[in-house]
């Protein structure tokens, strides 16, 4: 009966993927122009801009770099099997050495160059954490730390970890996935209780070994741990559950990815029926226009919106008292939403988005406990993934 119940539940994922499988050579031609960039290489590029600085300062000329601009929507084009990616000639931001407003962001940089000039030729790597205890003095903040890596991998067009950069990951993976880190370390997921952090080094992984019919990516950690506790992936299909914790790391997306190339099986979002989970949604999908220069390599544009979705709130007469008011803050950022490219090329999450628009109100994935406690597990996700309830 068990077995009976479980084919019926993955039939609609099993005619997902047969769909996404046929788009997937198409999607594997987009990136096949990201190749491995050599050690030998990535030096040169890095000697490139030092000899810059070098030249001006010999022609009694004062040094200035040039940073892509990442923040500005203007230098991105939106490809639907690619996601956000950064244009060819998009405008950049010049750091001169000889201006007060600019001299210590001007160090800093020459600092993170140098520093990852010394790692990428002794083959060793270093945490941004490890970069900003190394000189606080000069950093004041992590975060400055932490933009600078990311400028500078944009500028040399290269991804942070082919710079011997990693970053300490803050999401969880869990399901039917067993693979190999770059030492050698086995990981298994498959505990049912407890869940594994997201390597730091996701290119060294390799040996992935699953039976997942489906990769779920849950917005927020509570709601993953409730998913843990009711042993979702063993009750209902073999599957594999991730959680950035909200917006999501570099490292959750490369996983995301990871999974994608290595297994080709639906992805699906679980996420709350507000504009900031739509929005963290759409960074799995699309990227993110920060990190639009890495989009190849982040981005998983087959991702389905499972749920909480506008719709289902209505459907599933979810109580008003569970319901939130919109705030003018969370209208201007759905308003946002529904601007952006992504958003024109998928009317399905635009009649979602507007209805929410129209209704005013958004749910946590927690109110539909208000209609059963264990809503969520036996009832809700089981029939979204039998009946093909996504968009």
């Amino acid at each position: 009966m068990m077995a009976y119940r479980v084919a019926e539940l993955i039939s609609e994922v099993d005619k997902l993927r047969t769909e996404l499988l046929n788009n997937v050579d198409v999607m594997t031609d987009c990136r096949r122009n990201e190749e491995e960039i050599s050690q030998r290489e990535i030096l040169t590029r890095i000697e490139n801009v030092i000899l810059g600085i070098v030249t001006s300062l010999s022609k009694d000329e004062a040094p200035v770099l040039a940073l892509p601009n990442r923040s500005s929507w203007a230098n991105i084009s939106f490809d639907s099997a690619v996601g956000l990616q950064m244009s060819s000639g998009s405008s950049v931001t010049t750091i001169r050495s000889d201006r007060p407003s600019s001299v210590a962001k001007f160090a800093q940089v020459v600092k993170i160059f140098l520093v990852i000039y010394k790692l990428v030729q002794s083959d060793s790597f270093a945490t941004k954490r490890d970069i900003y205890y190394n000189n606080t003095q000069l950093f004041g903040s992590q975060k400055t730390v932490d933009s600078i890596v990311d400028d500078i991998s944009c500028m040399l067009k290269v991804p942070r970890r082919s710079l011997h950069v990693l970053a300490t990951s803050k999401g969880l993976i869990s399901g039917d996935l067993c693979y190999l880190e770059e030492d050698g370390t086995r990981i298994d997921c498959r505990s049912g209780s407890a869940a594994v952090a997201v390597s730091s080094n996701i290119r060294g992984i390799r040996n992935i070994l699953s039976s997942a019919k489906f990769v779920m990516i849950v917005e927020k950690d509570a709601t993953f741990q409730r998913l843990l506790d009711d042993d979702f992936c063993t009750k209902m299909s073999p599957c594999i559950m991730i959680t950035g914790k909200g917006v999501p790391d570099v490292n959750s997306r490369l996983m995301v990815r990871k999974l994608w190339d290595a297994l080709h099986i639906p992805v699906f979002a679980l996420v709350d029926a507000d504009p900031h989970g739509i929005e963290i949604m759409c960074i799995y999908k699309y990227g993110s226009v920060s990190m639009s220069f890495e989009a190849h390599s982040l981005t998983v544009p087959s991702v389905m919106w499972l749920g909480l979705l506008p719709s289902d709130l209505q459907r599933l007469r979810v109580p008003e008292d569970a319901l939130i008011p919109l705030t003018g803050r969370d209208e201007s950022k759905l308003s946002s939403l529904l601007q952006r490219p992504y958003v024109t090329s998928k009317p399905d999450w635009q009649r979602e988005m507007e209805l929410m628009q129209r209704s005013k109100v958004k749910a946590e994935i927690q109110s539909l406990a208000a209609i059963a406690p264990d809503f969520l597990t036996s009832i809700y996700l089981p029939n979204k993934l039998r009946y093909g309830g996504w968009v």
